[in-house]
């Protein structure tokens, strides 16, 4: 079989999800062809060698709407020859992509695919769409959709996870993500200009670097109410618990965000069309659905999973970017695998730096690797997760470590 390589990886900024955001202005199809034009810059791709586009976006409304992996190229001015598909797997949406882009290349469908995500979240808010699995009370009952915060305190309360240990996950991950920034550890970053304010956003912009644990504290409950409606006394029954434990507040939850990323992903041929040699090998992928109850756990579950049909253990992996799916699934991540603090989410995560739903799990994979090339080392796995106990991961083995 073809073997499958990562000769590029580009994000935007992660901007704040609100108007006052430094990505707010520009629309999601101007977004990427900022991307599409420094991948063409960087001599990473020429658009009339790009046999396909893979995007994940989960809010595919309005300005998302219409395939935007396909139009996001025609706007860019790319040939009119360029397919394209987007993929909706939840919040794993951007890996899933890169999955996708793999197989075509290891198959010999293609040489070269364009994979990532998009997520405007200021412009296009979550559930815009009206989807009904989730606002549809009585199919959401029928087929068992579980709102995300409510599924996170059920792994809390699974689990015993206090206040105090959601917290310190998120500070954490806020202080993680200020030291990465200071030391410029993000270097797939590529700086967005926006007109309308007259400014350029040159980095994430949604961490809170003066957050303390009081503070985090001081937060109330999220979904305390939503869960006293009903939910709590079905899971108390289901899992025989005391009590739910309501521990998720804005503080240690992912943060909403704006946000784009693409990954170049080749064959061989490619590498000598290009001129370029890969960064890395995509080793191996891993799907799972972990219980839908718990709604966000699926990074673990299948990060369990692609170790151990690689036969490989934690100790053989030198950095895990897994999804901060909010702040009890990295408690649980690592009470089940035994990840050391060290190995794990070196620069922060999605609770610090932001969550643009479908591009995520394209982030992750490109954190990882800008990580592993400054460090030097040889082997990492990156993990998403998604809606329902959706769960995506990749194992990449960068070359010349």
């Amino acid at each position: 079989m073809t073997e499958a390589y990562i000769y590029d990886a580009v994000r935007t900024p992660r901007g704040i999800a609100k108007e006052s955001g430094g990505l707010h202005d520009i629309n999601p199809l101007d977004l990427l062809t900022t991307l599409y034009k420094a991948l063409e810059n960087r001599g990473s791709v020429s658009p009339k060698d790009v046999n396909d586009v893979v995007l994940g976006c989960v809010t595919q409304h309005g300005e998302q709407a219409g395939n935007i992996a396909k139009t996001s190229t025609l706007n860019a001015g790319w040939p009119g020859t360029i397919p394209g598909l987007t993929v909706n797997r939840y919040c794993s949406s951007g890996m899933d992509a890169i999955q996708i882009a793999a197989m075509k290349i290891i198959s010999g469908v293609d040489d070269l695919v364009i994979a990532g995500g998009v997520e405007m979240m200021s412009r296009v808010p979550m559930m815009s769409d009206k989807p009904a699995p989730f606002v549809d009370i009585a199919l959401a009952t029928k087929v068992g959709m579980v709102p995300m915060g409510i599924g996170a305190d059920l792994i809390a309360s699974l689990y015993g996870v206090s206040r105090d240990d959601v917290d310190e996950v998120a500070l954490s991950s806020q202080r993680k993500a200020l030291q990465a920034q200071k030391e410029e550890h993000f270097t797939s970053i590529v700086p967005v200009t926006n007109p309308v304010k007259d400014i350029t956003l040159e980095q994430d912009e949604v961490n809170r670097p003066d957050i303390t644990q009081e503070a985090l504290s001081a937060l109330s409950p999220s979904f305390e109410k939503l869960g006293k409606a009903g939910m709590d006394a079905l899971f108390e029954k289901a899992y025989k618990l005391d009590a739910m434990s309501h521990v998720h507040t804005p503080g240690n939850s992912p943060a909403m965000a704006d946000g784009a990323a693409l990954v170049v992903v080749g064959s061989e041929k490619t590498g000598k069309l290009l001129n370029k040699k890969p960064k890395a090998r995509i080793a191996s992928l891993a799907n799972v659905n972990d219980d839908g109850n718990l709604v966000v756990s699926g990074c673990v579950a299948v990060t369990k999973k692609l170790l151990d049909q690689q036969g490989m253990s934690v100790s053989d992996i030198d950095l895990f970017e897994i999804h901060e799916a909010f702040a009890a699934t990295i408690v649980k991540a690592q009470k089940d695998l035994e990840i050391p603090d060290e190995k794990l989410n070196v620069n922060g995560g999605c609770i610090a730096l932001g969550h643009p739903l479908g591009a995520t799990g394209a982030i992750l994979a490109g954190t990882l690797l800008e990580e592993m090339e400054r460090r030097d080392l040889r082997w990492g796995v990156a993990a998403s997760s998604g809606a329902a106990g959706a769960g995506s991961a990749i194992l990449i083995e960068r070359l010349g470590a």
